[in-house]
């Protein structure tokens, strides 16, 4: 065995070294082999000191605590534990273990300033307690007095809301009996009351495991689920979010290191399971709200599937298939016209069929999603009935659900033997609700064109048959839409038209007369949009939907209405009317080989050309385009997907083009509405909120465009647009509207520091591309006055400085201001740089006398300012080799030159240089001979 005396030194010296990991492998490989309980008792006090600087307070605590089982008066142990219990919050105790060490050392200054601090920390501590003790009970008494005014019953509810958010005023009410009151308060069954109680419970139940776990054990899940299931908006948006952060504290939301009270927190497998549960009866539930239904569905959205397909576990996703997969269909399956359907708001069964598609995506081989399709098939067989047209309906409602879903799935049941034939059948029926159930499906089942010939080849003569012979306008709009889903087959491909000249015109004029009816019901008109998102992939209808400003404006109302469904219809056609969608570029070299080979070469339409594109955004945004797209960002994640977002941020990034409109933007809340786009959502739709967010943040006062904290949040994603798999326009942009924002204040150039940008911008200085060379550079200018800049530049073994001092060599005037206006800054804050600046390229004395006789007296005074700062660095050496060359005549032409008010700054900083050199002893001022 190893001796415990030499790995004890080792331990020591590693500490020593600041090698903190090392020195605990040493000081556990001495426990292992010591014998020698004294030894012992050292070893564990040393590696308690480096559990303390490791941050590791728990086991600081622990060591320390066997040194002192062997040693009470270990005074080195008893402080050490000190440190760690102070951390971990437990003053008292902490306080204790000072107090022996202050009586074995009375004279100790550390010792009893710590005595001190301690005590007064615990009277504050004790203060804040009994004050917020009795603040929360007259609360309560408040709340629960029947009497009480309604002023003071809302004061006291959001007051209770407020302190349960902070971790010290949500312990204290649950210290305080704040639980079985906070029951009493939802028992009164007033909304007003129940909402207060359920917001404070979700305060209390933030990052705190035990907490969380103990309060749904007193309230209880099927009690909470009550609540959300009551026909009220806010209290079931307020019962997702008490679920939501119960689920965050259990599942890994709580950091604290409870140490052995650990053991007391309890495996939460079980109440997750049983809330899991829950939520899944509340789906398929019939005494439940559309709006509890609805939350109940967007908590399963946010937290079944995985966050992390890296993550191996998901069990959460088959057990919600298993037990689940069927209630989702049947909300899926239910017909709004019909008696005897559950409670559904208009957003239910979008977001039923989103969870459908997450649950598939997570799915993660193929035996799995065999048993996703039987399940699905099976369900969709037993409801078909020859004899109830209900049940057969409410098959082909929830195959719509799995095709607005997942497509795979639902095309293959498609096909199923049957299908297609019952969808022909309900066409022809003469009931209203069973064509426009059947037409939806046609739809949903043509939305992938690859897989979509056997709709084409049967489908259009069925739709124009419809859309001719009938004339309810609810199932003709449909017909309408279906028609130019396959319509639109070809894309924005000028040559695969799929109807005749004119055809799909007149289908899009169609849907603007209706989209423009308020008359109609919103859910039909919704269908217009639906229309139009496929008919404008083509530039004429484009072109007619931009010039039609009050079929735009109709369009931006609904979006804007409580119907979320809509979304996606109207991202797309904004994608198609901004052509915003991705384009492969074509050479010329293919075309002509694909013409020689007789392939299909596609053709642009002569209204996608940029010209036309720019009259369109112009036409879009005076209609109000900005504000429509701020209000859709603002919908909830279930339903407003990463794909819709990923679209909205392209139509942002092409209304931002032109840096007129950027103005507009602002004014209409556009680059408030970017942030979340840029943190949330696909990687590309990230780069695009990115970009379009660098092209507002480069030209407008950050203030303005991003009022209040929200400034921080921006440069997040500006500063991931710097990376070298991001495309040079990006990086440029990035660059310019970080030096725009370090430009505003402090503040801002720490946060652009924290974000790790730094080394970027330094890299982009060596770049070989001008443009992005020089906004590189300008971002330094802005930086060099943060002491951390200031330090990297002072480092040794590294070409920071003589990058800076070479690049004020260069021809580019906006390039040498730049670079200039760093090293007058650099100088005039760290006069070693005056120094180091002679020391990293012999070419420097000619570099500054060339800015100094610059024609520009912008980089003139910046090389007059650097001038300044050498004579004035304190090194006399230097500051003498400066008068001894040329720079003498150059200062002396430019001081004694006349007032210029254009020249003045340059003129006077000349002077002043020379006022120095006089100070320093280096020149003698002129007289004349008396």
């Amino acid at each position: 065995m190893e001796d415990p005396i030499q790995l004890k030194d080792d331990g020591n010296k590693h500490f020593l070294a600041g090698e903190f990991d090392q020195a605990i492998d040493c000081y556990t490989k001495a426990v292992k082999s010591c014998k020698d309980k004294k030894v012992l008792a050292i070893i564990y006090r040393n590696r308690s000191a480096c559990y303390l600087k490791k941050e590791n307070y728990t086991n600081a605590a622990t060591d320390a605590s066997k040194a002192i089982d062997v040693d009470a008066a270990d005074i080195k142990a008893l402080y050490r534990r000190c440190q760690a219990l102070e951390k971990l919050g437990k003053l008292d105790m902490a306080f204790k273990d000072v107090q022996r060490c202050a009586t074995i050392e009375p004279k100790n200054k550390t010792f009893l300033e710590t005595l001190r601090r301690l005590g007064a920390e615990i009277q504050a501590k004790l203060k804040t307690s009994f004050s917020t003790d009795s603040r929360v009970q007259n609360m309560f008494d408040i709340l629960l007095d029947e009497e009480m005014e309604k002023d003071k019953l809302e004061k006291a509810a959001n007051n209770l809301i407020v302190l349960a958010r902070e971790d010290a005023g949500a312990e204290r009410i649950f210290q305080n009996n704040g639980v079985p009151l906070l029951i009493n308060m939802m028992e009164t069954g007033k909304p007003e009351m129940v909402l207060a109680s359920i917001r404070t419970l979700a305060g209390m139940c933030t990052g705190h495991k035990a907490r969380a776990m103990a309060i749904i054990h007193m309230v209880g899940i099927d009690k909470m689920c009550s609540v959300m299931a009551v026909d009220n908006e806010d209290l079931a948006l307020a019962t997702c979010d008490l679920f939501q952060c119960i689920n965050d504290s259990l599942t890994g939301g709580d950091k604290r290191i409870y140490g052995k009270e650990e053991a007391l927190v309890l495996d939460a497998s079980k109440d997750l399971k049983t809330i899991l549960l829950a939520l899944l009866e509340m789906v398929g539930g019939r005494k439940v709200s559309g709006h509890g239904r609805d939350q109940a569905l967007n908590l399963l959205c946010k937290n079944v599937p995985r966050k992390d397909k890296k993550d191996t576990d998901h069990s959460r996703t088959l057990f919600t298939i298993d037990h689940g997969l069927k209630k989702i269909l049947k909300v899926c399956g239910q017909i709004p016209d019909l008696p005897d359907q559950l409670p559904m708001t208009e957003n239910t069964q979008l977001i039923a069929s989103v969870l459908l598609n997450k649950l598939y995506d997570d799915l993660r081989c193929d035996p799995e999603r065999d048993n996703y399709r039987d399940i699905c098939d099976e369900y969709i067989k037993s409801k078909f009935d020859p004899k109830d047209m209900d049940k057969n309906i409410h098959a082909i409602n929830a195959l719509s659900g799995l095709l607005q879903g997942p497509f795979e799935v639902g095309n293959i049941l498609v096909g199923r033997q049957g299908i297609m034939e019952m969808m022909v059948a309900l066409c022809g029926s003469e009931r209203e609700v069973d064509q426009m159930v059947a037409v939806e499906a046609l739809i949903h089942s043509s939305t992938k064109m690859s897989k979509a010939s056997f709709i084409i080849t049967n489908g259009v003569t069925l739709l124009k048959d419809i859309y001719k012979k009938t004339k309810n306008e609810k199932i003709k709009i449909r017909a309408l839409v279906g028609l130019c889903k396959l319509g639109s087959a070809g894309g924005d491909d000028y040559s695969m038209r799929q109807f005749a000249e004119g055809s799909t015109e007149k289908l899009a004029k169609q849907c603007r007369k209706w989209l423009c009816n308020p008359t109609i019901d919103v859910r039909t008109r919704k269908w217009a949009i639906e229309g139009l998102a496929y008919l404008t992939s083509d530039a004429d209808v484009k072109d007619d939907f931009v010039e039609d400003e009050a079929a735009m404006k109709a369009m931006f109302e609904l979006a804007k209405s409580k119907d979320k469904t809509i979304l996606y219809s109207v991202a797309c056609t904004l994608v198609n009317c901004t052509n915003s969608y991705d384009k492969k570029d074509i050479l010329p070299e293919l075309v002509q080989l694909a013409q020689f080979s007789k392939q299909h070469v596609p053709e642009q339409h002569p209204k996608d050309k940029k010209d036309f594109i720019e009259k369109r955004v112009k036409k879009m945004l005076k209609a109000g385009v900005t504000s429509a797209l701020t209000v859709m960002v603002k919908a909830d994640n279930c339903i407003l997907t990463d794909q819709t977002k990923e679209m909205l941020a392209r139509v942002f990034l092409s209304l931002a083009a032109d840096p007129r409109d950027r103005g507009t933007i602002v004014a209409q809340g556009g680059g408030k509405a970017l942030i979340p786009l840029a943190l949330e959502g696909t990687e590309l739709g990230k780069v695009r909120a990115s970009h379009a967010l660098a092209k507002i943040a480069a030209v407008t006062n950050p203030e303005m465009a991003f009022p209040g904290e929200r400034v921080y949040e921006v440069i997040r994603p500006l500063v991931n647009l710097l990376g070298t798999d991001k495309d040079g326009l990006e990086n440029y942009e990035a660059l310019r509207s970080l030096t725009n924002l370090a430009g505003y204040s402090d503040k801002l150039r720490v946060k652009i520091l924290k974000e790790k940008a730094l080394p970027e911008i330094e890299n982009y200085m060596f770049e070989d591309h001008y443009q992005i060379r020089v906004a590189a550079t300008e971002c330094m200018c802005n930086l060099v006055t943060c002491k951390e800049v200031q330090e990297r530049y002072l480092q040794d073994g590294n070409d920071k400085l003589k990058l800076l001092v070479l690049l004020c060599s260069e021809d580019d005037d906006k390039l040498q201001r730049a670079a200039a206006g760093a090293l007058a800054m650099l100088t005039a804050s760290q006069k070693k740089l005056c120094t180091k600046m002679t020391l990293v390229t012999t070419q420097w004395l000619e570099v500054l006398q060339r800015l100094c006789l610059h024609d520009n007296p912008e980089i003139q005074q910046r090389g007059l300012v650097t001038v300044f700062n050498m004579l004035n660095s304190d090194d006399n050496e230097l500051a003498k080799k400066l008068i001894e060359c040329e720079m003498l005549e150059i200062l002396t032409v430019i001081g004694k030159a006349e007032d210029n008010p254009k020249r003045q700054p340059v003129i006077d900083i000349a002077r002043t240089c020379l006022v120095k050199a006089m100070e320093l002893g280096l020149i003698k001022p002129f007289s004349s001979p008396s």
